[in-house]
């Protein structure tokens, strides 16, 4: 039974920083592509970042966002720097696919990030 159990949200202030973390359990979570997907308040799902060969980030994180993985431990990280209002929301991790691209077949409950003064 695929799990994925996402930690690390909180408030911080403009211009600080979180790392969240997501621990998965239930796959061989070193094969599957994984990503990072959140949700501000009243809005739809934004896609923000993905781990597999390579990392992708959305525009709108690129340069403070770094998404990163510990196969070891089964664990994805996303080190979040600079952070804005705008970055406000729920943040999940979502188990992608064997390729980039795969859709996402499996997401925890998330974690709330606030950034507020």
């Amino acid at each position: 039974q695929v799990q994925l159990v996402e930690s690390g949200g909180g408030l911080v202030q403009p211009g600080g920083s979180l790392r969240l973390s997501c621990a998965a359990s239930g796959f061989f979570f070193s094969t599957y592509w994984m990503n990072w997907v959140r949700q501000a308040p009243g809005k739809g799902l934004e896609w923000v970042s993905t781990s597999g060969a390579s990392a992708y980030y959305a525009d709108s994180v690129k340069g403070r966002f770094t998404i990163s993985r510990d196969n070891a431990k089964n664990t994805l990280y996303l080190q979040m720097n600079s952070l804005k209002p705008e970055d406000t929301a729920v943040y999940y991790c979502a188990k992608g696919g064997y390729s980039f691209g795969d859709g996402m077949d499996n997401w925890g409950k998330g974690t709330l990030v606030t950034v507020s003064s």
